[in-house]
């Protein structure tokens, strides 16, 4: 099989992956929390792993992918403080916090299709599992690591980092961390500033809560996945994704209770955290007022976007850059990715119907273009290199199409198997509008720009739904709004 190299975060180093039971593969990636619109920062965190899990499959690999829901537990304040972030949302919208968790899990499966993203093998939720989040704080406590404190629980960091290290992920240390530390609300029930929470009890007024060994209350954020990821792939298994933000504390606390609640076990072999976007050199952000949503990607309906660009467009886009590095979005990037997508998908279509010669060109040069790709992808998953390689293969082909290269039928297959298996399967890219390439009909385009206007609609972003409506409309199409839902019609 391919050799293929991992930079891991938690040793620093490139490694060679080696999964613990070859050929199946654990990867473990935490998921969204699910109490707002998905937007693009958290796009490209899970493409990065969409991209993962195609190339272990690519590869041979059976991979049992596990992203789970967050639907409890993740507070307003930056410690063990604050509302729960559901909850909060569905007093504001005055529903219940499961109508919150299905409206914004719908919103952000929507956004999973819309980009090519492949759905992963498992996807469990925080609410689903609190009888075994309640089994792993009651092992923590046995094995010397939690106290409870006022019905609420709490992670002993200091005597955990008496037998275990702790910050080895994030490169922090304790005693820099204890000088950082300021007074939050609800620290006097703590022993130590630097614990967490396991369990909070809940106050008369918090909407989500269960009744547990030590009050009715709520699990910390961090429990979920220690919870989730060992029940599904085991004390240790092979990869644990994230965004860049999560490895501290979120992911430093998931490494502290697994070991803590197991005696001890490494819990992950390879840690792997995405990057960030920034826009025009800032950080991507809802406070900088420069953070996207697909649908306003699609609309062009931003202040900050000169117009609309295509899920595809924004995906190519987004794989022109290293996961682990941070990728600046602008609307010259954007267009740039445009025409580099067009070139490469009309050299993809154009595979099947090249020109054939009995003799062909020399045996060694589709074998070498794809062992130069397999390299890219092999290199931790550098899919830049891999997009330089295959606009090598677009020259190939169009100088195939010209005469100045000839191409024999085994060879055509070849050249066509390859391209195709890392463009469409690994890259996963789309050939778009596929009415005017292929004379087909305009259903799938249309039923998605007819499914963003709605999800604006129900969103009460009337000026997104607007905008679709009337760009529509110049164009000789109209949208029919009626009780069973919105259709189209060509004036």
């Amino acid at each position: 099989m391919q050799p293929l190299y991992i930079q891991n975060s938690l040793t620093r180093k490139k490694e060679r992956f080696t999964p613990l039971s070859p050929p199946y593969v654990g990867m473990y990636v935490c998921g969204p929390t699910v109490y707002s619109n998905v937007h693009l920062g958290n796009v490209r965190t899970f493409l990065t792993f969409d991209i993962v899990y195609r190339y272990l499959t690519f590869l041979g690999y059976q991979v049992r992918y596990v992203r789970n829901i967050t639907d409890v537990g993740h507070l307003t304040g930056d410690s063990d403080d604050g509302e729960d972030k559901i909850g909060k949302k569905a007093r504001l919208e005055n529903l219940e916090p499961m109508e919150i968790v299905q409206k914004y899990t719908n919103d952000f499966h929507d956004v999973m299709r819309i980009f090519n993203m492949k759905s992963p093998s498992i996807e469990p939720s925080a609410t689903g599992h609190i009888v075994e989040q309640i089994q792993m704080i009651q092992d923590i406590i046995e094995r010397g690591y939690g106290y409870e404190s006022n019905g609420s629980v709490y992670f002993s960091v200091r005597k955990f980092s008496e037998d275990f290290p702790y910050g080895e992920l994030s490169g922090r240390r304790i005693d820099d961390l204890l000088s950082n530390t300021r007074s939050l609300d609800g620290q006097n029930e703590k022993n130590d500033p630097l614990d967490f929470a396991l369990w909070k009890k809940a106050d008369a007024s918090h909407l989500m809560k269960w009744p547990s060994p030590w009050s009715e209350g709520f699990p910390g954020w961090h429990l979920e996945c220690s919870v989730m990821s060992t029940k599904y792939l085991g004390k240790t298994f092979d990869i644990h994704g994230g965004g860049m933000d999560l490895k501290f504390p979120h992911h430093e606390c998931e490494i502290a209770q697994n070991i803590g609640a197991h005696g001890g076990e490494r819990p992950v072999n390879y840690w792997m955290h995405g990057n960030m976007l920034t826009v025009n050199g800032r950080k991507m952000a809802k406070s900088e007022g420069n953070g996207f949503t697909p649908d306003e990607l699609v609309t062009g309906n931003h202040p900050l976007l000169e117009r609309g660009y295509s899920p595809m467009t924004v995906r190519f886009f987004m794989l022109q850059g290293h996961y682990a590095s941070t990728l600046d979005f602008s609307n010259e990037a954007l267009q740039a990715a445009e025409k580099g997508l067009e070139r490469l998908m009309t050299a993809i279509v154009k595979l099947s119907d090249l020109p054939l010669s009995v003799e062909g060109m020399d045996d060694t040069q589709i074998p070498k273009l794809m062992e130069r790709c397999a390299q890219a992808m092999g290199d931790d998953f550098n899919t830049p290199i891999l997009i330089g390689v295959l606009f090598d293969g677009v020259k190939l082909i169009n100088n195939i199409v010209s005469g100045k290269v000839t191409i024999s039928a085994p060879q055509r297959q070849q050249l066509q198997e390859g391209l195709e298996g890392y463009v469409l399967d690994v890259l996963g890219l789309e050939v778009e509008n596929k009415a005017s390439q292929n004379g087909g009909d305009e259903d799938a385009l249309m039923g998605l720009l007819v499914d963003l206007r709605g999800k604006a609609k129900d969103n009460k972003d009337w000026a997104t739904a607007d905008t679709i409506r009337d760009t529509l409309g110049a164009l000789g199409i109209t949208i029919m709004d009626g009780k069973d839902g919105s259709s189209w019609k060509k004036d």
